[in-house]
């Protein structure tokens, strides 16, 4: 393919692969959607099989970074699915190439977000254990980086614990002029500013069972609002 047929609205930065705001994405109807949410979505923004691909790369990356132990901490509940994926992808890529990372595994739950909106309040209400990754190295799992509030919050809490090392790890990062302009140390996808749902993320708990990244329409919002 000549460098002019590649599509401009993709790109790729050093950390991620840039969805740009005039991405589309794909049609709905060229998918395997559930047919309870086919009149609430949009489009589909990411499909599996590329949100699979792109974890395996980023589990190759986190192995030649990080080595001996780790603590994998996943931010619930939108965090579930790549977590899942991502750890799987990390044991297989330790497995063949014979490195040595050690895994154990934690859960936080915080919230911002009320319906489609952040409320620039962020609520812990998980974490009881972080004095235990005192001296450990520490990969926070999230699904979705937004204004980064949340996840400027949860480092600040981890800090008070006095790990060796924090590293995070995100499915996706919105580009948004809410934004404070943290980037995790690995990212999947830089997405445009929709609300999107499946693979795990959710809206008012629906969409979690979507296997695709999709966005939702308005009529969806005020369904589910």
């Amino acid at each position: 393919m000549s460098a002019n047929n590649v599509d401009k609205t993709v790109a790729e930065r050093d950390d991620c692969i840039l969805l740009k705001d005039d991405y589309i994405g794909f049609k709905k109807d060229k998918f395997c959607l559930p047919a309870h949410y086919i009149d609430d979505l949009d489009r589909v923004l990411i499909p599996r099989g590329l949100i699979l691909d792109r974890t395996e790369r980023l589990a190759q990356q986190i192995c030649n970074d990080m080595g001996g132990s780790l603590v994998a901490l996943c931010v619930l509940k939108g965090g579930y699915q790549f977590f899942g994926d991502l750890l799987n992808c990390i044991k297989t890529s330790t497995a063949t190439s014979g490195k040595r990372l050690q895994l154990q595994i934690d859960f936080i739950r915080l919230k911002s977000y009320e319906g489609d909106h952040s409320t620039g309040q962020i609520r812990v209400i998980g974490g009881d254990n972080l004095s235990s990754l005192k001296g450990k190295n520490v990969l926070i799992v999230e699904d979705i980086v937004d204004t980064g509030a949340t996840m400027q919050k949860l480092l600040s809490l981890l800090a008070e614990h006095k790990p060796a090392c924090v590293k995070v790890a995100s499915l996706l990062v919105k580009r948004t002029p809410k934004s404070s302009g943290y980037r995790p140390n690995y990212i999947g996808f830089e997405v445009p500013d929709v609300f999107v749902v499946g693979y795990a993320l959710d809206y008012n708990e629906y969409f979690r069972d979507l296997n695709h990244i999709c966005v939702l329409n308005q009529q969806a919002v005020k369904k589910y609002s």
